[in-house]
Parts: C-alpha cells; structure tokens; sequence
C-alpha cells in the first residue's frame, strides 16, 4: 500500500471509507482540479497514455495512473478518456483530480477532539458531523487533520505534514462516527494494509427512505463515477466498469415511510453506503447529494410535509453514523474494537420519528 507521496495523491485514488466532496467545496465548472498538463509532441508516435503519463510522473506508479483513468481523472484535449487511450501528436493530456493541489503546510489549530482511544501508535476520534477530515477544495482550515496536528503538537515524533503518518481512512463532512489515526509510519502501513486486506469491522447506523425488501440484504455493485455528473458516485451497469463494492445491511427498526438499518461495510468505496441504498431505492434520509433531501414516501397532506420539514431542521445532513470500528493494533496484535453512541441530532430525529409512529398507530 502506498504511502502517498506521490505525484497523484493516492488518499484521492485509494480505497478508503467515504471520501469527502462537500457541495460547497466544488470548484470548476466540472468539479475537478488541475495536478499535470502536458502537451504531447507533435512527432510522438502512438503510444498508451499510462504509459506516456508514466514516464513523466516519475513518483508514480503505472498502476494507480491506471486507477487515475478509470476513475475518469485523465484527460486528452478534455474529454476522459481510459488508460488504453493512444496518445496522439499535439494532444494536450491532463490529470485532474476532485481537490485542488494543496502545497500549504497543515496548521495546528486548537479545535475540540472527542477521543475515544489513545496510545503511542493509533487515535481512534469520534467525528462530529459537519467537520471536513482532510484540508482541501476550499477547506484548509477547521478540519479534523489540524485539530490532530494541534493535540500531537508537542510530539516530536508527529509530522502533520507526513504524509506517512495521519489520517488512515476518510469519512465524508456530513458523516459522524469513528476514525483511526496513524502516530507513525509503521501504524499507518500496517492498519492501510487492514483496510486494503478488508480485515477491518466497520458498522454504520443509516435512516433512509422507505421498507427496505428483503429486510436484510447484500447490495454487490461496483461504483464509479457518474458520468452525467462528475460531483456523484453510481452503480454501473457495466460489470467491467468501476470498483467491485459490498455493503450487507440489516433492519433495525421501522417507521412506517423510513426505516433505521445497520450497514456493514464489505469494501470502502466513495460514498459506498449512500450509493448502494440509492441503488436499491432507498435513499438516505436527507442526504442533498443523491435525493435523500425531498420527500420519497408518505401523504401528500401539508402536515406531514411540515413533519418531514422539521426532521430536516433536527438532522440537517445524510443520516449516516459510523458506529463501530475495529482493527488489530499494529504493534500488540491485540483486537481493538470501538463503538460510538448515535450522535445528538439523528437521536432527535429518531425519537421525532417514533412519536410520529406512536401518534398514527393510535389514530
């Protein structure tokens, strides 16, 4: 697994848990950013562009520019083209990816942490809705990477700026629950490789629209990009088409036109959770980026669009919490395992939901 210092930033092409694209983050008319512009010469015989690309990012594996092309981060003359393209002569090929280049140093800041685990490897953070994990698109400061910096800012040990150390995985902005920081190299290595090797347990607690049927399932469907709106993530239809992605998911409770369900995460792709409980017509509740925010199931009567209105208001975000976590620790080998209590406002949402239940059953 790599360590990311790399020309093409791997935490962008890497399977990692919910990678972030906050709407307000978005920049371009398409959404991406500009890492690599070369104009191809024009004597320049054909040639394949992961292999052109791979001779110039020199700090780059062909491999993961391979990755770059099918996540439809490379271009030629602007349109996206795949790592078998052939370049032509006096083509312009660029690399984009969905964050601008960030060069500045990661700043301490002394922002709160709920830390639920610590010791001289790993951090396990509970993350509050709302808090961008990583600096970029617009968001250098206030994220979870400089509040870190700030707690370890007295190790001499921990570099914010190493990109060996850190962040291990990624949750979106809107999404709360259970991360795992690397203190050193070693930690990082060896818990990327858990991820990779899917040993990891990851739970989540999701309120999405709708009875799900059957009541527990396995979505299997692999994630890509959509390619009508770069911003989004969907299921292809075409099984040699983007990344193989696995979420098993269980009833927990029903609430008539929602339902609370647990989602375990087989692979980590892009907005896995989100995307598959779309794909199979249940959207989570209030989730603005794949439908979640309108109203999917119930009356058409103005007081239950103002109920649904006012449970926006109690959970203004995707109602997805990252509730447990385990791993092996990188130098004990013990088993860690960690859960986090629903936070306070999918609470509200959830006691609104049951009073709504409770009030119609009695009607």
């Amino acid at each position: 697994m790599s360590s990311g210092m790399d020309d093409i930033n791997y935490q962008d092409l890497d399977d990692l848990d919910d990678l972030d694209i906050a709407p307000e983050d978005e920049g371009g008319g398409n959404g991406l950013y500009e890492h690599f512009k070369v104009t191809v010469d024009a004597g320049q015989k054909p040639m394949r562009v992961d292999k052109f690309l791979a001779e110039r990012l020199t700090n780059s594996s062909r491999n993961r520019i391979q990755q770059a092309a099918d996540a439809g981060f490379i271009f030629a003359d602007g349109k996206p083209v795949k790592s078998s393209y052939k370049i032509k002569g006096g083509e312009t090929i660029t690399l984009m990816l969905d964050r601008p280049k960030y060069d500045n140093d990661i700043v301490p800041e002394d922002i709160p942490l709920d830390i639920v685990y610590e010791d001289d490897q790993v951090i396990v953070v509970n993350k509050a809705p709302g808090m961008v994990v990583h600096p970029g698109c617009g968001n250098y400061h206030g994220t979870l990477v400089n509040a870190i910096a700030w707690h370890l800012r007295n190790d001499p040990d921990y570099d914010p700026n190493d990109p060996q150390v850190g962040l291990v995985h990624r949750i979106d902005k809107d999404t709360s629950g259970l991360l795992v920081v690397a203190k050193t190299a070693e930690a990082k290595t060896n818990i990327g490789l858990q991820f990779f090797n899917k040993t990891t347990k990851r739970m989540y607690r999701a309120l999405v629209w709708g009875t799900p049927d059957p009541a527990d399932g396995t979505i299997t469907g692999n994630i890509t990009r959509d390619p009508r709106e770069r911003m989004l993530m969907t299921v292809s239809s075409d099984p040699a088409i983007g990344k193989h992605a696995v979420t098993h998911y269980r009833t927990i409770e029903k609430f008539g036109y929602v339902t609370l369900v647990e989602c375990i995460l087989e692979t980590g792709r892009t907005h896995q959770i989100r995307v598959h409980m779309r794909h199979i017509g249940h959207p989570l509740f209030n989730d603005i980026r794949y439908g979640g925010d309108q109203i999917l199931r119930g009356t058409t009567f103005n007081k239950y669009k103002q109920f649904i209105n006012n449970c926006f208001s109690i959970c203004p975000r995707q109602a997805l919490h990252a509730m447990t976590l385990g791993f092996t620790h990188p130098t004990t080998g013990k088993e860690m395992f960690f859960t986090s209590p629903l936070p306070e406002d999918m609470e509200l949402l959830l006691a609104k939901w049951r009073d709504y239940t409770s009030n119609r059953e009695t009607t």
